[in-house]
């Protein structure tokens, strides 16, 4: 059975003993290799990966497209934890966060770079973050900056990671067990 969720949490973390089949084909994929996702004592999953459980279907597709983004994209992996990070910082997601810094700081990437791929990059986030839309003079600097399929990728990268937020602070997803709170680059 299900643990209880906490006062905050509005969906109790699943039990791989409660899964269905469609669930466990899902968290093996998620869990797959080691130390892909973070996974809880109990083997229940930290993050969106619990909830995506829930609905395997689209956790199935949008672990999928997350893997893509992450593992096979055509963005350089500094720029993508940075534009992660960004909308972190937005939508003020500590999982996202917690999830993330770590990784952009492995790759010595800061959101003050002074980078101009990395920039421009930064940039296009913050104006899409801002305006849902970037201008004509901001599609052609980061079309100049990252070329046509890192200017597509790039508006994935932050939809995508808006979407998890979204659904991160809708279901009141909590930080793993003393993982200090997210500073937001503060």
């Amino acid at each position: 059975m299900a643990s209880s969720p906490s006062p905050e949490r509005r969906l109790s973390p699943l039990l791989p003993a409660d899964l269905d089949e469609e669930q466990r084909t899902l968290r093996e994929s998620l869990a797959t290799p080691a130390g892909r996702v973070e996974i809880a004592p109990d083997g229940t999953l930290h993050g969106p990966f619990d909830a995506m459980l829930r609905a395997p279907r689209s956790g199935t597709a949008l672990q999928a497209l997350g893997a893509a983004l992450r593992y096979d994209g055509v963005l350089p992996d500094r720029v993508r934890e940075l534009v992660i990070l960004r909308v972190a910082a937005h939508h003020r997601s500590g999982y996202e966060w917690h999830a993330h810094a770590p990784v952009a700081a492995a790759l010595g990437a800061t959101l003050d770079t002074g980078d101009p791929v990395e920039r421009a990059a930064l940039d296009a986030t913050a104006e899409l973050l801002a305006t849902g839309d970037l201008t004509d003079d901001a599609w052609t600097r980061t079309v100049d900056a990252l070329g046509e399929a890192g200017a597509v990728e790039l508006t994935t990268v932050v939809g995508y990671y808006a979407l998890l937020a979204m659904q991160l602070r809708v279901l009141r997803v909590p930080l793993p067990d003393g993982a200090p709170p997210a500073t937001f680059g503060a």
